[in-house]
């Protein structure tokens, strides 16, 4: 199973893989994804409830989970140590890659989005169910640590500052980014980490969701003044949009990048750490 699978593949598949809805929106959409889902789902697919997947005892906004959190949610759902899974999502975030980020860290290997999410599911004509999701619960399996490798802490994005070799990449929006609007979502200023690129996530995909080709995403990287083959380490509001970019970058065949787990919901909320405005240098 490829990283990436499209809705054929998976129509061709469901018996023998898990199917995940990792659907989660912004408040402002003033969207339900639990309701949504009940409302039409793909058939046999669970619900991940991603915006309660977070370690709220931690001091970083949005925090990823602690790895008992995540052995005991995929336990609830029924999903057993080793069964491939494959996410989707409903929503402008394109959040099934956070979830992709969160299986990855904890680690799962045989994980995969579906390209284009329910929307092409849907126009497609594909079957959908109602109702909630029907699955057996099954023993919660031995918590893993997070892959440390896969994250950076605020601490560490401060000292990366000042070496050459790393690169900060942010998905935001353009104008959040440059300071030219306020980051209404988390009630901060706009703006940026000093010496960040910035690549927004939706740039990355086309017109209907789906993940543009790799030879166009490299490019993006590109006209986006990342070099590929320099550490990167990925932020936006509050680590759900980066991970975006860091699915591109394994699309593209790319391990060494991490994810800022705070993003900018910590990093602008501490008035001592240094923030740019305009655009990248």
């Amino acid at each position: 199973m490829d990283i990436l699978v499209s809705t054929g593949w998976l129509a061709d598949n469901l018996a023998r893989v898990a199917v995940i809805d990792a659907s989660k929106h912004l408040p402002a959409a003033g969207r339900n994804a639990r309701a949504e889902f009940a409302a039409g789902h793909i058939p046999g697919a669970r619900f991940l409830d991603l915006a309660s997947l977070q370690d709220d005892s931690s001091p970083v906004p949005a925090a990823v989970p602690r790895g008992a959190q995540f052995a005991q949610r995929l336990a609830a759902l029924g999903v057993e140590s080793g069964c491939p899974v494959v996410l989707y999502d409903d929503s402008a975030l394109r959040s099934a890659a956070r979830a992709w980020f969160l299986f990855r860290l904890f680690g799962c290997a045989e994980v995969a989005i579906l390209n284009g999410g329910l929307a092409k599911w849907r126009a497609e004509g594909r079957a959908l169910e109602t109702g909630e999701a029907n699955h057996a619960p099954c023993p919660i399996g031995a918590p893993r640590d997070p892959d440390a490798a896969r994250l950076r802490t605020r601490a560490q994005v401060l000292a990366s500052l000042v070496d050459p070799r790393e690169q900060i990449v942010d998905a935001r929006d353009a104008d959040r980014f440059t300071g030219a609007a306020q980051d209404i979502v988390h009630g901060l200023p706009g703006g940026h980490i000093p010496g960040a690129r910035h690549l927004h996530y939706r740039d990355l995909l086309n017109d209907d969701g789906t993940f543009r080709p790799r030879d166009d995403l490299r490019a993006a990287f590109d006209a986006a003044g990342v070099d590929l083959d320099r550490p990167v380490t990925a932020s936006c509001g509050s680590g759900v949009t980066a991970a975006v970019v860091l699915f591109a970058l394994a699309l593209l065949g790319k391990e060494d990048a991490a994810l800022y787990d705070g993003s900018w919901s910590e990093w602008a909320a501490d008035p001592d750490l240094p923030r740019e405005t305009g655009a990248p240098a």
